[in-house]
């Protein structure tokens, strides 16, 4: 098969063909860029605050393990239009001993689960993950809800919407809607954990 590269041989000398500009080890197709995932980040924390008239009673429960830090960003913004103490909006949900697939992973590591100030009760929760898809890592966080109290009301951000949702279940907050196949998967890559700010599309001759 030709390749289009001079082969080395007898009398010709082998030829170096660098690599092509941007080439490595980060495959897929970029979505969303650091500024972007700044901007949407920006823009739910504001529609969090008008749909709630405010964060007096909002609690941020960010889902491990990327949606902890997207919603840590989120108290940031909030904290920083209502002038009030970013660390009394946020906390940590961990959902593994509620999710329906423990029978085939039964490995999974548990994380920590933590609620700032005085509970959730009476309070509007609004869970915090990176990518929805199925629907079925916010039921078991639903479920997870229920063991902590009885918020108000419960409302979903993500950064991403991929689609695919094998249950009824719709974010009230969306970075982005992303149609995507099934054979593809979605990578959010965040500084807190990965160093970078991107959001990858890899798959299905991507």
């Amino acid at each position: 098969m030709s390749t289009g590269t001079p082969a080395s041989g007898p009398g010709r000398p082998a030829t170096h063909v660098p690599p092509p500009e941007g080439a490595g080890p980060a495959p897929g197709t970029t979505v969303l860029g650091a500024d972007d995932v700044g901007r949407a980040l920006t823009r739910i924390a504001h529609e969090v605050v008008e749909r709630n008239k405010g964060v007096d009673d909002v609690v941020l429960l960010g889902i491990p393990t990327r949606g902890l830090p997207l919603a840590r960003r989120l108290a940031q913004r909030l904290a920083q239009v209502e002038h009030v103490p970013a660390e009394g909006l946020v906390g940590s949900l961990d959902v593994t001993m509620h999710r329906d697939d423990l029978a085939h992973q039964p490995t999974r590591t548990i994380g920590e689960t933590y609620v700032p100030g005085d509970g959730i009760d009476g309070k509007v929760v609004v869970l915090v993950d990176d990518v929805l898809y199925s629907g079925r890592t916010i039921r078991a966080a639903l479920d997870a809800i229920s063991d902590l109290g009885r918020p108000r009301a419960v409302q979903l951000a993500v950064l991403v919407d991929r689609g695919h949702r094998e249950l009824p279940i719709r974010a009230d907050y969306v970075g982005k809607n992303l149609p995507t196949a099934t054979a593809e998967r979605v990578r959010v890559l965040l500084a807190e954990i990965d160093g970078e700010d991107r959001v990858v599309i890899e798959g299905a001759g991507r």
